[in-house]
Order: C-alpha cells, then sequence, then structure tokens
C-alpha cells in the first residue's frame, strides 16, 4: 500500500511539476522585475507566456515561463534588397539602350552621378514588389515616367547616358540607396512626394523611397 501511494505521489509531481525554465509567481512580484531578473526584456517575457494577457495581472503561485523564444527574423525587404544588388546585374543591350533613353529625358541636364541616380531608381523598382518585374514594364507602367507620355523616351540615348547605365550595373548601383521615385521639386506640378521621406538629392533631383 505505501508503494502505490509513493509512486501515485511521484506520478502527481511530474504531472504538476512546473515546465523548465519557469519561475513561481510570489507576494510582490511584477513581471518587470521578473524579467530584469532573468535577463530579458518585459517583451521578451511577454513573448514567452502569450497566456498572460494583462502583464499587471498576475498571480502567487502562477508559473511564468523565462526561456527566451528566439524567432529568426525574416530578412528585411532593405536586407534582400542589398543582397541583390551586391551582384553585378546583367540585361539586354535593348534593356540598356530604353533605360539609358529614359536616363537621358529625364536627367539630360543633371551630373553623371545624377543620370546613374535615375538609371538605379529605375532598378530598384525591378526589385521591389510594389513594381512590375522588368525594365521594360517599369518604364512603361501608366502615368510613371513623363518622357514616356511626352515622347522624349523615343529619342536616342548620348553616351553619358549609357555610361551611366553600365555604372549603375557594377560600382554605382547603390547611388540612389533605396529610392523609388525623384523628382525636382522646383518645377514640379504634383506635391504628393513632399511627404515621402528623402533618401539623398543630387543635383536637382530629390530621391524619395
Amino acid at each position: 500500500m505505501k508503494k502505490l501511494i509513493f509512486a501515485l505521489a511521484l506520478l502527481a509531481s511530474l504531472i504538476f511539476a512546473a515546465p523548465a525554465f519557469a519561475y513561481t509567481v510570489e507576494k510582490g512580484d511584477t513581471m518587470t522585475n521578473i524579467a530584469r531578473e532573468n535577463g530579458l526584456t518585459l517583451q521578451e517575457l511577454a513573448k514567452a507566456n502569450p497566456q498572460i494577457n494583462n502583464l499587471d495581472l498576475i498571480y502567487v503561485g502562477q508559473h511564468i515561463n523565462t526561456n527566451k523564444i528566439n524567432h529568426s527574423p525574416l530578412p528585411s525587404r532593405k536586407a534582400t534588397s542589398e543582397k541583390k544588388r551586391s551582384n553585378k546585374l546583367s540585361i539586354s543591350d535593348d534593356e540598356i539602350d530604353l533605360l539609358a533613353r529614359l536616363v537621358r529625358a529625364e536627367a539630360q541636364t543633371e551630373s553623371f552621378e545624377g543620370k546613374a541616380a535615375v538609371a538605379s531608381v529605375v532598378l530598384n523598382r525591378v526589385e521591389s514588389p510594389q513594381f512590375p518585374d522588368s525594365i521594360k514594364k517599369v518604364i512603361y507602367e501608366p502615368g510613371q515616367f513623363q518622357p514616356v507620355s511626352n515622347g522624349e523616351i523615343n529619342q536616342p540615348a548620348d553616351k553619358e547616358s549609357i555610361k551611366a547605365v553600365h555604372a549603375v550595373l557594377s560600382d554605382l548601383r547603390n547611388i540612389a540607396k533605396d529610392s523609388l521615385f525623384f523628382y525636382n521639386p522646383d518645377i514640379a506640378t504634383n506635391r504628393w512626394l513632399d511627404s515621402r521621406e528623402t533618401t539623398v538629392v543630387i543635383g536637382q533631383h530629390v530621391f524619395k523611397n
């Protein structure tokens, strides 16, 4: 009989034992103090205890999981973008010509760096899920680039614009950073880009993401 009672007691202790990495709440404890004493932030402790809806309401005898939950964060869009840009891009001659024609039309009075930055914006759009996935589709997307609507896109590219495109396909790829838009605020009639974050200013163009 004693053996049976001992076995039942042992089984009960195993079933109702506090889980590993658990802290038993004592009088005067707060989640903030428990987190601090276990080397956690309050946010990390809350994440490890999703059963607690109100961090200010814990009771004596309650088991608190103090094991930090590590979730590998998904790569940010910026990190993914930088990874892509670390490699030289390869595009067709027709795409290079089209992009260079856009660069000439949009930035013919800008410096070499200003021309390269315009090309970089187009490539950023190709890589962005917000825009089409090819240079041609990005450039000809309705309402995006004025040279398409006024026909300037059909004029041949100059040598410097072509060089700027080639430079962006190699060492100047990140010259416009993460910019997806650019404009000249001195002549722009539509001001919706004013509210977007400025990434870089090159010449007369302000680049935005």
